[in-house]
């Protein structure tokens, strides 16, 4: 390349990766393969924090015209990458997002990839996986330097882990420095989500009735028989449940229980069993990080608008690319700002996220401040009264899991947890400010305290805070069926007059336990959140905040 070649294009900020350990060359890239990337462009003006951090909501419509892509950019772009050889495909400047189509040869010099195939182990199940990867920077013309953020799928690696686990098949994970399980107070019991949301006392007279819940998946797939026999064994309707492919990706049922089967179940179930009148709505991507942020920013601009989404992969916020991080995390904001709550399961490996230098993790997206972080607890209660007898931090010691939690190294402390005593990082140094502490809330996830499910044909109790996010998402489509307003970010209404060390309104405050670098203690912690949810008084609480607003 000359030097006048060379100066035509710019770094791209945030682009950055790293080794890949454990990865083994696989043979050579086909250059004439062609794939489709996904570029986010700039906003024509950044979304106001009083947008996104209150009730009141834009329409999609109203989000494009203000806060999308200008179309001008587009045509630009359009222009600017054919004498490459690069064709746009699709572009949605409301969502941002521009799909861009060429051979494998010219994307990888356009955007300057050292493009290599390899074999690495899946995240969580360690199963070599075959894919495209890069290392360093990526580059772009210059003449789109500032309209393009971030370019998607060129690498493919597996970029999340799905957090559930089985009873009492646990998986061998470390669940962070120094963790040691508690005692068990008896042996395992299980219950369904209509006992758990009993036990959480969900809202009488609410079921989510005209409201849709968006689920995200990475894999795996669910069939109907299994909706109509789980269902019909609770005697509850089997909700409307509907298939969506992003990226290529399908609903592929049967293919392991063991698996993302078990995700993919876990989640429809609970929610459905839970708030049976919510219609669903599944998105199945690829696991990658072009995937997982196509299917949330699919999810977000969709019609109907969800009420609710729930998220139930993800990874440490380290094995993130920076521009990944952040077009994940706007497309949480403009859910926030299209007035949808996005629930996120922390994490099932403690306070180290399954990172193994020492040092402790939060899970991304759980740790985006526009995420509603769910933690997980053991829970132990009669089912039949209704009557919590214990409920401790999920900590099933070294190997066996634990809930995730801790103090972001990425995101800073948002404003409406500030009072809440948030601390510095474990084993920052000293001075280090605190930062966005995770999780929010709570939930129960202990496999030893789980949730009987069906998953191809099987019958198993599963946990993680997998559970935990649908739970959520299911108790906010209740809610809001009640309140009438939806909520969007929760978070400034859950923790407001919240004060470190004091108990918060609504919510069973965990007290006992430890994931690792972190333990409970009164009021907020960064084992458990604010607490599980008392959600009768909890809906009490918002809805007398809300019409004061």
């Amino acid at each position: 390349m000359t030097d006048s070649a060379a100066d035509s294009f710019v770094p791209l900020p945030g682009s950055e990766r790293g080794p890949l350990p454990a990865a083994e060359q696989a043979g050579p890239v086909d250059g004439s393969q062609r794939i489709v990337v996904t570029l986010v462009t700039r906003r024509r003006s950044a979304l106001p924090r009083d947008l996104v951090e209150t009730p009141a909501t834009v329409t999609r419509d109203e989000l494009a015209e203000q806060h999308g892509t200008d179309p001008a950019d587009i045509d630009f772009l359009r222009i600017a990458l054919a004498p490459h050889g690069l064709q746009v495909t699709e572009a949605d400047p409301g969502a941002r997002q521009v799909k861009v189509e060429g051979s494998l040869a010219a994307l990888s010099e356009t955007f300057g990839a050292d493009l290599k195939l390899v074999r690495s182990p899946q995240p969580g199940s360690g199963q070599p996986a075959e894919h495209r990867y890069r290392e360093g920077s990526l580059r772009i013309p210059a003449e789109l330097n500032g309209i393009v953020l971030a370019v998607l799928g060129l690498d493919d690696r597996p970029q999340a882990r799905p957090h559930f686990r089985r009873a009492p098949a646990l998986v061998a994970e470390a669940a962070g420095a120094g963790t040691e399980a508690a005692a068990p107070a008896a042996g395992p019991v299980s219950y369904t989500p209509p006992q758990v949301a009993e036990l959480y006392k969900f809202p009488a007279g609410t079921d989510g009735t005209g409201h849709t819940l968006a689920i995200i998946e990475l894999g795996g797939g669910f069939g109907a028989s299994d909706l109509d026999s789980y269902f019909g064994g609770l005697s509850l309707p089997v909700p409307t449940v509907t298939a969506a492919s992003v990226d290529g990706a399908v609903n592929q049922a049967g293919q392991d229980p063991n698996g993302a089967d078990g995700e993919v179940l876990l989640d429809i179930e609970v929610a459905g069993a839970v708030a049976p009148g919510a219609a669903q709505v599944v998105y199945f991507a690829p696991n990658t990080d072009q995937g997982f942020v196509d299917a949330v920013t699919t999810a977000v601009h969709a019609s109907p608008t969800p009420t609710a989404i729930s998220i139930s992969w993800g990874q440490s916020e380290d094995v993130w690319t920076a521009q990944g991080r952040t077009a994940l995390d706007q497309a949480m904001a403009d859910a926030a700002a299209l007035g949808i709550t996005v629930c996120v399961a922390a994490g099932d490996n403690g306070s180290s996220d399954a990172q193994t230098d020492g040092q402790p993790h939060t899970d991304f997206p759980a740790s985006s401040p526009h995420a509603l972080a769910c933690g997980g607890t053991s829970l132990r209660g009669d089912a039949a009264s209704g009557a919590i007898s214990s409920e401790t931090v999920w900590n099933d010691g070294a190997g066996h899991g634990a809930t995730g939690g801790g103090v972001s190294d990425t995101f800073p402390l948002p404003s409406w947890q500030a009072s809440a005593g948030v601390p510095a990082r474990a084993g920052a140094p000293a001075g280090t400010a605190p930062a966005r502490g995770v999780p929010d809330v709570a939930g129960c996830a202990d496999p030893q305290t789980g949730y009987q499910v069906l998953v191809d044909g099987q019958s198993m109790v599963v946990g993680g805070t997998s559970a935990v996010a649908p739970l959520w998402a299911a108790l906010v489509c209740r809610m809001v069926q009640s309140t009438g307003k939806p909520f969007g970010l929760l978070q400034p209404l859950l923790y407001q007059g919240v004060t470190a060390g004091t108990a918060a309104a609504g919510f069973q405050d965990i007290t006992s336990g430890s994931n690792g670098d972190y333990s409970a203690g009164p009021g907020w912690d960064a084992c458990t959140g604010l607490g599980s949810p008392n959600g009768t008084t909890l809906l009490s609480q918002l809805t007398a905040t809300l019409s004061s607003s």
